[in-house]
């Protein structure tokens, strides 16, 4: 999962860059209000962490700008502002969701994965599709209830294609999943991580649909 971190404080933002890579996530870092605006432009993340203090445009004309425009991207607020006023106005400007520096990183985690669930449309924390499941919490896969040991890359890979089974994804939307900024892609990665997921799960459990991309079948 793409993730856009918009924080000034280096050191915060190093910390919670390197907390969520670990947990498989790929995560851009925006260092200030323009560069966010910027980047969120791509259009290719799927939850912003945001900062409110920042340097050359605030979090709250960020945040609003957003919402005016439609964009419905779940925005989990990460802030030193810690009164219940702060909190109130935060929410009721649009976010998603609320929390107070200084945290820890699990709860940060946990809290991500949370706004994801909700915006999948899914109340509980594991996927399952057949015989195959993933818990994001976890990173762990099982199929037929027996583990299966996968790298972050293919773990990503899965997850992104199990959330929507019988939904193609491209290969230009795996890659904008996969890699984040500065990140050299090899021309034929995702279909290395594809055949290696083949190889460990069964050929039948993601299917490629020619000319548009790869699949997880509702029922492989």
């Amino acid at each position: 999962m793409r993730l856009l971190l918009v924080e000034d404080d280096p050191m915060i933002g190093a910390g919670v860059q390197r907390g969520l890579r670990q947990d498989g996530h790929t995560v851009d870092w925006a260092r200030d209000g323009e560069a966010a605006e910027l980047a969120l432009a791509n259009g290719v993340y799927e939850l912003v962490l945001l900062d409110l203090g920042l340097p050359k445009k605030s979090g709250e004309e960020l945040l609003a700008g957003w919402r005016r425009r439609g964009v419905a991207l779940p925005v989990l607020v990460i802030t030193a502002r810690d009164s219940v006023a702060d909190r109130v106005k935060g929410l009721d400007a649009g976010a998603d969701d609320y929390l107070v520096k200084p945290f820890d990183l699990d709860e940060l985690s946990a809290r991500v994965r949370a706004l994801m669930r909700r915006k999948d449309g899914r109340a509980v924390p594991v996927i399952e599709v057949g015989a195959l499941s993933l818990d994001p919490a976890a990173h762990a896969v099982a199929l037929d209830g027996r583990s299966v040991a996968l790298s972050k890359r293919e773990f990503s890979l899965l997850h992104a294609l199990m959330k929507q089974p019988g939904v193609p994804l491209s290969r230009e939307k795996i890659e904008e999943s996969l890699y984040g900024w500065n990140e050299e892609i090899e021309s034929n990665a995702v279909e290395v991580y594809i055949h290696s997921l083949r190889r460990k799960l069964g050929a039948g459990r993601i299917r490629n649909v020619r000319g548009v991309g790869y699949m997880v079948p509702h029922e492989p």
